[in-house]
């Protein structure tokens, strides 16, 4: 099967020196056991958080850790990866096992990991400051996306209950009524030394964030 790498160079606007890094960061464990992209996945994994940080740290330099912590987890994650690679049609170029046997898909674990041996690979045929350029016009989208990202009630209350008491908060549904198609959840939280807080919401999920921002600010007050 022949394939035309120049193509997702155009995409990533880079034209390799060493064209093998670029063919060996596409080539997965089961077409090649000895010279695969396992090892430059690994660094483009690193190179990636790197970069990222960075930047994170550039929008928001008065950030408190725990929402730069959950932005970064969103912008590195394998989903985000997985994007990306479609968003570069990585499945046309990366080698696996079923190339051999003609199938045509390809598993999402497979095009995230390959995503971040792209990029593994461009660091070591380009040098970080291009990485950079090229890392951060792919997330660019993600990137301003992040600004919507922050740490919800729930979470913020798991945090303070953890630090305190080294426990999690409690929660137990207390009613679910209303039509099947428009339901309403009661739900009660607590904490170690507090009484329970209830709300209300849409869904189960609503009713936990809606009691957990109850619960917050009356421990607040404590």
């Amino acid at each position: 099967m022949q394939i035309n790498y120049q193509v997702l160079e155009k995409k990533i606007k880079v034209n390799f020196r060493n064209k093998e890094l670029l063919v060996k960061s596409l080539t997965h464990k089961s077409f090649d056991k000895e010279n695969n992209n396992e090892k430059v996945e690994f660094l483009g994994d690193r190179v990636l958080g790197l970069v990222i940080a960075k930047k994170l740290l550039e929008i928001y330099p008065n950030e408190k850790e725990g929402i730069l912590d959950k932005k970064f987890a969103a912008l590195v994650n394998k989903k985000t990866c997985l994007q990306i690679a479609n968003k570069l049609e990585l499945n046309k170029y990366i080698l696996t096992f079923n190339n051999r046997n003609k199938k045509n898909s390809i598993e999402d674990k497979v095009l995230a990991d390959s995503c971040e041996a792209l990029i593994g690979s461009i660091y070591l045929d380009k040098g970080l400051n291009i990485t950079e350029k090229i890392i951060l016009d792919l997330w660019s989208d993600n990137i301003k996306d992040s600004i919507n990202t922050q740490i919800d009630a729930k979470t913020k209350l798991q945090e303070y209950s953890l630090k305190k008491f080294k426990k999690l908060p409690i929660y137990k549904v207390i009613s679910n009524t209303g039509p099947r198609h428009k339901p309403l959840f009661k739900v009660a939280v607590k904490l170690v030394d507090t009484k329970f807080y209830t709300a209300e919401g849409k869904s189960k999920k609503d009713a936990e964030q809606n009691a957990a921002i109850i619960c917050l600010q009356n421990v607040k007050k404590l």
